[in-house]
C-alpha cells in the first residue's frame, strides 16, 4: 500500500465514522481501495468483485444514486477490517 492522499484519507474517515454516513459516493469509495491495493474485477450487472490483502468480497455499486448507502457502507467497513486496514 502506497501513501494515501488527503482526498482518500478522508474517504476513509467516512467509512469509519459514526454515525455510519449516508453520502459517501460510491466512485470516492472505489477510489479508496485502488489506492490501497484491492484489485477490482466486473461481475453481472452492477456487481464489483474485490480482493485485498487476500479477502475477498462482492458487492454491488449503487444505481441509480451515485451515494453508497449505510448498510453496504458498514459492509465495506467489515471487508477492510477484515483486510488489516482501519484508520
Amino acid at each position: 500500500m502506497g501513501e494515501l492522499g488527503s482526498k482518500h484519507k478522508r474517504v476513509l474517515e467516512c467509512v469509519f465514522e459514526n454515525p455510519v454516513r449516508s453520502n459517501v459516493n460510491w466512485s470516492d469509495v472505489e477510489r479508496l481501495l485502488i489506492a490501497l491495493g484491492c484489485e477490482i474485477g466486473e461481475g453481472r450487472g452492477s456487481r464489483v468483485r474485490l480482493c485485498l490483502n487476500g479477502v475477498r468480497a462482492v458487492f454491488h455499486r449503487p444505481h441509480p444514486k451515485k451515494e453508497i448507502d449505510k448498510g453496504a457502507l458498514k459492509s465495506i467497513r467489515r471487508f477492510l477490517i477484515e483486510a488489516g486496514i482501519n484508520r
